[in-house]
């Protein structure tokens, strides 16, 4: 028997990252340098969706305040 599994849609968050990001005048490349990540990594989140690791989710909610 197969348990389902709830999955949590990662796609608003990366578009709140963009947004905030954005409004504070920061480039993709000045946010990874801070997190020390690459570029490809924050454009991931924030087009594609992609699942952030837990670190980087919870310093990115709290400079960013979502």
């Amino acid at each position: 028997m197969k348990r389902e599994v709830a999955r949590f849609d990662f796609k608003a968050f990366g578009q709140a990252i963009k947004a905030a990001r954005k409004t504070k005048g920061i480039s993709r490349n000045q946010l990874a340098d801070t997190l020390n990540i690459a570029p490809r990594y924050i454009a991931s989140i924030e087009n594609s969706g992609q699942h952030p690791s837990l670190q980087i989710f919870f310093e990115l909610i709290q400079r960013y305040h979502i």
